[in-house]
């Protein structure tokens, strides 16, 4: 069997690789970029910091800074402007998941038009956009090296994943020092996601030797780092291990697919604008536990990979850790209920089906060791209270 594996062009990864960042552009042949980053990202600086490398090297550049935490076909649209007002031939991202996915929408409707619905799974857009350059400034969505994006489509609510090589950056700048003032609740959510896409890279029905290599890798450097960072938010080796663990979880899923939890957690977003990395956290523990008889070598060598299990213990035994370990890792990083953040179940009963249709339509369910029915989905999200 043959498998495809899609990496961005060039990555620098380390401790003041954004220095990097003109002699990336000039290896691309591009001279002028606009930088599409948040508010959050220009208020601590970086992006002037940004701004600063490029004017050292005699490039200007120019921001736009109106993304927003889980983007919306709406707020993307303004970026699709902005990129067309201007002769602009690549983008910079700068910020966490939510920026990074905002360019790659952007760099694919500001180059072919069109609604980003026209371009949801399961189409696959290999076309080139302008070229992205992603400088993740959060240890989790991994996106920076993935072809993958997640933009919520207003009139509906539906968390629309849209896939294809188009959404993948040319290059990444991996450079943890960026993270270093991460605040605990999202240096968290996003440690969360980056566990759950090794975890799901590894079980998922579409996993390759190449992808269980990444996965393994990236499990290994962010299960004894996950509670540290959060407990000592200024120890740069910790850092370190979960940015390279969240760049190595990304390319794992980028190459393997996610699966069920990922698939569930996307609703959970649109209906009630619970962060990505808190929801795919308030469903880890519950889903692999579901799971688990579906796959039970795959898991347990997961348990051992993040240290929780013993080489020379049976599988049962590892299995059993790892759900603890998850539930106490939840309880540790202080992750909520549904009910402790805030959503009302009159509205979660109403739209509950809606949720996990949209969550099989998503296709991410299908690659899961145990693919549950939509009544069984329902159940599932029931039990998050």
């Amino acid at each position: 069997m043959t498998h495809t594996i899609n990496l961005p062009r060039i990555m620098e990864i380390g401790k003041n690789s954004r220095f990097k960042l003109p002699e990336i552009l000039k290896t691309i042949g591009c001279s002028k970029p606009l930088i599409i980053t948040d508010k959050v990202m220009v208020s601590l600086g970086y992006v002037s910091e940004i701004q600063n490398i490029l004017n050292e090297a005699s490039i200007t550049s120019e921001y736009f800074d109106e993304t927003i935490p889980e983007p919306t076909s709406g707020s993307i649209e303004a970026g699709v402007v902005k990129i067309k007002s201007s002769q602009y031939d690549s983008i910079i991202a700068v910020g966490g998941g939510s920026p990074i996915d905002s360019a790659k929408a952007i760099s694919i409707l500001g180059k072919f038009g069109g609604e980003i619905h026209d371009y949801k799974f399961p189409r696959q857009v290999n076309e080139t956009g302008l070229p992205i350059i992603a400088i993740p400034t959060t240890a989790g969505t991994g996106s920076e090296c993935t072809r993958f994006t997640i933009i919520t489509n207003d009139a509906t609510s539906e968390k629309m994943l849209c896939a294809g090589i188009g959404f993948l950056p040319i290059a990444a700048i991996v450079d943890y020092q960026l993270t270093m003032s991460l605040p605990a609740r999202t240096t968290a959510d996003t440690g969360i996601d980056a566990l759950t896409h090794a975890i799901e890279a590894y079980v998922s029905k579409k996993a390759s030797p190449y992808s269980d290599a990444q996965a393994i890798a990236a499990m290994r450097l962010i299960g004894p780092n996950l509670q540290r960072v959060y407990q000592e938010p200024s120890n740069e080796l910790a850092r370190e291990s979960m940015m390279l663990g969240s760049t190595l979880a990304g390319i794992a899923f980028s190459n393997a697919s996610v699966a069920l939890v990922h698939g569930m957690s996307r609703p959970l977003g649109a209906f009630f604008h619970v962060p990505h990395g808190l929801s795919n956290a308030m469903l880890l523990p519950m889903i692999t536990e579901y799971s688990i008889a579906a796959a039970s070598e795959r898991y347990a060598n997961c348990a051992r990979a993040i240290g929780v299990a013993h080489i020379d213990d049976h599988d049962d035994v590892a299995n059993q850790k790892l759900v603890s370990a998850l539930i106490q890792i939840n309880q540790e990083l202080q992750v909520p209920t549904l009910a402790e953040f805030g959503v009302e179940k009159t509205y979660f009963d109403e739209v509950v089906q809606t949720m996990a249709e949209q969550a099989l339509a998503s296709g991410s369910p299908g690659n899961n060791p145990r693919v549950p029915s939509i009544p069984e989905m329902v159940e599932l999200y029931n039990k998050l209270w």
